[in-house]
């Protein structure tokens, strides 16, 4: 029963997590992915810059962590699953990422540039490296990155005069060819064009190999956590660990207040510190307030349609992709930069309400999601999804005959 519960718990998150997504990714859905940062290129109205705060502050940035630590969950309890079938951990887990990773360029390629897939496809492989470590040694290389990562992000970012120029170029192209292109003049653009200024070709090579050798360590804390937490049990018995909860609740007003220093007072050498600090303790929080409400309201269907959804991740946030590039692109409704960020909530909450009913329903005909198939398929080198069990090689012991 306890083991019941812990799977329901995660998928549950999980489902929630991915609404927390939904709602930052609409930021980008709306504005583009430099947009989003820059509202002076749109005409938002008192209502929309109000919205905006909100989701800079309560969402942006502190959903993502959740899918980060349950993705580290994950990892763990897969690998123990495939050991006991006595399968190769590391050879499965290479082409679980391997796949995860083509699935998000195809993804970022043909649908949409907000594509996370791609790195976790990427951080997957990099984690394989503390796959066998303990629990302890997890916590300290989390901690360790989490304070160096706060550190590196002292200071402020003063661009040149011809990096702020082609970022507005950049930004000014993206709302017209977004509002009003074709597919493949979107495409195109998401593909070919770059809002990153570089003195040199050298400069950005540098850079690439810089954020390739150093950016899962930056961003793996949250992965490294999750793993722990498997390690050591937890969400195996909720009942008895609320009082863990409860003190990571206590993180909500002091990450609020964190973030809402950072992006709504004046920019400091302080500023990213504080916005780094904030979002992954904000994080925290909302896993211990989830935990908590899961535990008494476990039963409601608001729940059970989180739950559904989680058990279906993979293929509702490419679905959510779908659905919102429909939306707001040129190729569809075109309601990029106009739709307005009440009117994009609202929306939110509807596509999510739709997948929590939708999820349900499909998973009383079907057991798994046609996108999780397909990287179960990919893991396990099998038409039908599943991973043979070996049986062990028992030494026989005694004089030959």
């Amino acid at each position: 029963m306890m083991k019941e519960e812990r799977v329901r718990f995660i998928d549950a998150l999980r489902g929630i997590s991915l609404f927390g997504i939904l709602l930052a990714n609409l930021l980008i859905f709306h504005y583009g992915i430099w947009g989003k940062e820059e509202l002076e290129y749109f005409t938002a109205s008192a209502t929309d810059k109000t919205i905006y705060a909100i989701l800079k502050i309560a969402v942006e940035g502190s959903f993502m962590p959740i899918f980060t630590f349950l993705f580290g969950f994950s990892l763990i309890k897969l690998a123990e699953s495939i050991k006991k079938k006595n399968g190769k951990v590391k050879r499965h887990l290479w082409r679980r990422f391997i796949f995860l990773f083509i699935l998000g360029l195809l993804h970022s390629t043909y649908l949409w540039e907000g594509d996370i897939l791609a790195f976790y496809g990427l951080m997957g492989l990099f984690l394989l490296l503390f796959l066998n470590r303990k629990k302890k040694t997890l916590i300290i290389w989390g901690t360790v990155l989490f304070v160096l990562t706060g550190a590196l992000s002292y200071g402020m970012e003063e661009k040149s005069k011809e990096e702020l120029e082609k970022q507005s170029l950049y930004i000014e192209t993206t709302n017209e060819v977004y509002q009003n292109g074709s597919y493949e003049e979107i495409k195109q653009h998401r593909n070919t064009e770059d809002p990153l200024y570089f003195e040199s070709e050298g400069e950005k090579v540098f850079f690439s190999l810089f954020m390739l050798l150093f950016g899962p360590l930056l961003t793996s804390p949250m992965f490294l956590f999750g793993m722990a937490a498997a390690k050591g049990g937890l969400f195996l018995h909720m009942e008895r660990e609320q009082k863990w909860y409860i003190l990571s609740m206590a993180l909500l007003p002091i990450s609020l207040l964190l973030k809402s220093i950072a992006i709504i007072g004046e920019e400091t050498n302080w500023t990213a510190v504080l916005l780094q600090m904030g979002t992954q303790l904000l994080c925290i929080s909302y896993i211990g307030i989830f935990a908590i409400l899961f535990i008494k309201f476990s039963g409601n269907k608001v729940f059970i349609g989180f739950e559904s959804v989680g058990k279906l991740s993979l293929t509702n946030y490419i679905m959510q992709s779908v659905i919102c590039t429909f939306i707001y692109y040129g190729y569809g409704l075109g309601q990029f930069g106009s739709l307005g960020m009440l009117n994009s909530v609202l929306l939110g909450f509807v596509i999510f309400v739709l997948q929590c009913i939708g999820s349900y329903y499909y998973l009383k005909v079907f057991k798994r999601g046609p996108l999780e198939m397909i990287l179960r398929m990919g893991t396990n080198l099998s038409w039908s999804g599943h991973m043979k069990a070996k049986k062990k090689k028992v030494k026989l012991q005694g004089k030959p005959v």
